[in-house]
């Protein structure tokens, strides 16, 4: 181990830039926050990008601001000094026994190295840091993973290694399907990762050096002690945007990036944001339901991407569960109910406890495509219809009468659609949505997007082959291994999954879905902007599908045609949720 500099200060032990040394020679740099009481304790790990010594308030200042503002349960008790971007706070977790490790991953921050996200190489660094934690003097054996988004997504793949001293490990907002959840939703390309390396990366790259910020708390910079020119920085990164256009099915490049759900055995929390369309929210659900684990458990909650995570709320659940899993406390852990739900109103949430997922008790529940009308009735329609729109005008919605009484929809579903197009493809974004009795849509605040719908789903056509194996009525499982082109004018059955969701609808209001061939935008946005991401916020948040390479004009500019009044295929299934006996 080389120098590092360590210090007592605001009640903990920190060493600075201690060196972790991997299987191919690279060093890695991480500070340690540990108690100042010499002995042995679990470790809280996290690997990432986003550079330890950048304060959250400084790198991410509109979300911390808000924040800060609205739950100020998040900022009492603590400086806020050692705040970084989705990874604990230490001063709430060190008095409790904890040592928390922040890692630089490779290429970032004060790590060297050439960086390509969520890589085997970087899953093997992963492994290599959770080894050495497990060894150190000042640790118990047990290292639990926590954090949000990065930091949960390559739990995922870390677990699958095995780690000998993974002990237990938290999963907050992350996917873990590289292709499914991140960059193909429904076979169609995600724009977010090539914006978000531009946006995220990119700024605290290693190497930056003078030309990066320095940390508000130890004085050093951020980005390496060298400053490297702009060539060199190049050379050491990936074109992650590219990378990932490269790989339009799902090959080798995304299941090596992606979880192998039959090796994962350690016992694990997924924390799931109802609010996460276009990222994280799919994930944590398929992780309960797919992972092997014989400990695991689900929550499901609302607000923005990284909130929960922080508040008193979220911080009371994540030491229950750390405390049985790291330390054998009797936190209750041991009688918690697989999953808790904070389920959604109009207003407020409300938790609930419940014994598996998709819940037990789901009455699934179709409503059919209509063309009398554009309504979704509980009846299969008696005319058939032929409905057209532009592939990149507003689409078609068909609406419920008024619901005659509360109803809570909390769950996955999915729509059985027969499509045709005026050429050899077509993109399906399908939009579940809930309108008030003036028909005024309701959106909500969701994981990024202020004006999020209640659900989304995508699919493109010639991406519609099923695996059986894997397929539920209330969650379609494409394979999306090869293209089946459409014939033009030539009509075909597709299902397209629409991601979990929960909301308790009001007697009176109406549900309504939509397709269209384009993202989602709400009527009323405001121009609202974070300083993290590159777009207005207008549906979707930074979840857009507009790289005009993978959907060339000319296929995915034509026209659509919904073929409705069959009562097999022109239906959504939704999750009816009774109250609990």
């Amino acid at each position: 181990m080389s120098e590092f500099k360590s210090e007592v200060r605001d009640g903990m032990h920190i060493d600075w830039d201690v060196t972790i040394t991997t299987d191919d020679g690279i060093i890695l740099r991480a500070d340690i926050f540990r108690p100042i009481e010499e002995g042995q304790y679990p470790v809280l790990l996290t690997y990432g990008p986003y550079a330890k010594g950048l304060s959250f308030q400084e790198g991410y200042p509109s979300a911390w601001d808000r924040m800060a503002e609205e739950h100020p349960d998040v900022t009492a008790g603590s400086t806020n000094k050692y705040q970084n971007w989705e990874v604990v706070d230490p001063e709430k977790w060190v008095p409790d026994g904890y040592v928390c490790v922040r890692v630089d991953s490779r290429g970032c921050g004060r790590s060297p190295g050439y960086i390509q996200h969520f890589s085997p190489r970087e899953t093997s660094d992963f492994v290599n840091c959770i080894e050495w934690a497990g060894t150190q003097p000042w640790s118990n054996g047990k290292v639990g993973l926590s954090g949000v988004s990065y930091f949960g997504i390559n739990q995922w793949q870390v677990a699958s290694r095995q780690p000998k001293h993974l002990a237990a490990m938290c999963i907050w907002e992350g996917a873990a399907d590289w292709y499914r959840d991140m960059t193909h939703h429904g076979g169609i390309l995600s724009t977010f990762w090539a914006n978000w390396s531009d946006m995220q990366v990119k700024t605290v790259q290693y190497g930056l050096g003078e030309r990066g910020p320095k940390s508000v708390v130890t004085g050093e910079l951020v980005c390496g002690d060298e400053t490297l020119p702009e060539e060199e920085l190049a050379k050491n990164r990936c074109d992650f945007g590219d990378e990932i256009f490269e790989h339009p099915l799902d090959d080798s490049y995304h299941r090596e990036r992606s979880a192998d759900w039959d090796k994962i055995t350690t016992p694990l929390l997924t924390a799931a944001n109802w609010g996460g369309q276009g990222l994280h929210l799919r994930g944590n659900f398929e992780g309960y339901v797919r992972a092997a684990s014989k400990n695991k458990w689900l929550e499901g909650h609302g607000l923005e991407h990284w909130t929960e995570f922080y508040t008193a709320y979220g911080i009371e659940l994540q030491k229950r569960f750390f405390g049985h899993f790291l330390k054998g406390e009797d936190t209750g852990w041991d009688k918690q109910p697989p999953v808790q739900l904070l389920v959604r109103h109009l207003d407020r949430f409300e938790k609930r406890l419940e014994e598996d997922w998709p819940i037990p008790r789901t009455i699934w529940t179709k409503f059919y495509l209509d063309p009398d009308g554009m309504r979704l009735t509980d009846a299969a329609p008696t005319s058939s219809a032929t409905l057209s729109f532009d592939a990149l005008g507003d689409g078609l919605t068909f609406m419920s009468d008024p619901l005659a009484s509360e109803t809570e929809i909390t769950g996955p579903s999915a729509a059985k659609l027969m499509v045709s197009s005026s050429t050899e493809d077509a993109d399906l974004f399908v939009v579940l949505r809930v309108f008030d009795g003036s028909g005024e849509e309701v959106t909500f605040q969701g994981a990024i997007d202020p004006h999020t719908p209640i659900g989304q789903g995508w699919l493109r056509a010639s991406h519609r082959k099923l695996d059986p194996s894997l397929s539920q009525p209330w969650r379609p499982y494409h394979t999306h291994d090869e293209t089946q082109l459409l014939t033009p004018g030539q009509s075909v059955g597709v299902d397209v999954e629409i991601w979990p969701t929960s909301i308790v609808v009001p007697a009176g209001y109406r549900i309504g879905l939509t397709m269209r061939g384009k993202d989602y935008e709400n009527a009323n946005t405001s121009g609202e902007r974070l300083s993290n991401f590159k777009n207005e916020l207008k549906g979707c948040g930074p979840f857009l599908h507009d790289d005009p390479r993978d959907r060339p004009a000319g296929v995915f500019d034509g026209e659509t045609t919904l073929h409705v009044g069959d009562s097999e295929t022109g239906y959504i299934l939704l999750p009816f949720i009774p109250p609990k006996p």
